[in-house]
């Protein structure tokens, strides 16, 4: 999708079962990241967090096969538990990547909310089509994660 610049960016929503502020704390603590950041199969062996702004983050990310990878960036904003956005980058990139900029906006839908995300900008359509399935199997793995606690 491009936006009115004509610049490629994600747009993405979903709607969870729990309140606002407990859906901020799965996406800032790093004992909660670790339960859904990633697509299916991956896991996060490591996170590196300091939730200001300004501060930095890294992630470790284990595919099913192969090697781990890192993910890191810095946070612009955060206003807790209605905006995140931070920077985000692979630490090994490839060609076509450059660093993106993830906006999580959290509003209150009735007894659950409302998650958007929008990241960009991306260099190629390939690269939107990544994240587009990262983020999607991530904020699945977020939905189940809160409908086995209940």
């Amino acid at each position: 999708m491009t936006d009115a610049t004509g610049a490629l960016v994600l747009n993405l929503e979903c709607t969870l079962p729990a309140p606002p502020e407990e859906i901020f704390r799965m996406l800032t603590e790093p004992s909660q990241l670790v339960t859904w950041w990633g697509p299916h199969g991956f896991t996060i062996p490591a996170v590196d967090l300091n939730l200001v702004a300004g501060g930095r983050y890294r992630f470790r990310m284990a595919p099913p096969e192969g090697e781990p990878f890192h993910l890191s960036g810095q946070f612009l904003e955060i206003d807790p538990p209605w905006r995140l956005v931070f920077t985000f980058r692979w630490e090994e990139p490839t060609p076509d990547d450059r660093e993106t900029v993830a906006d999580l906006s959290l509003q209150s839908e009735g007894k659950g909310t409302r998650l958007a995300l929008s990241q960009g900008p991306f260099l190629t359509e390939e690269r939107v089509a990544l994240h587009r399935g990262g983020w999607t199997e991530s904020f699945e793995k977020l939905q189940a994660v809160l409908e086995d606690r209940g």
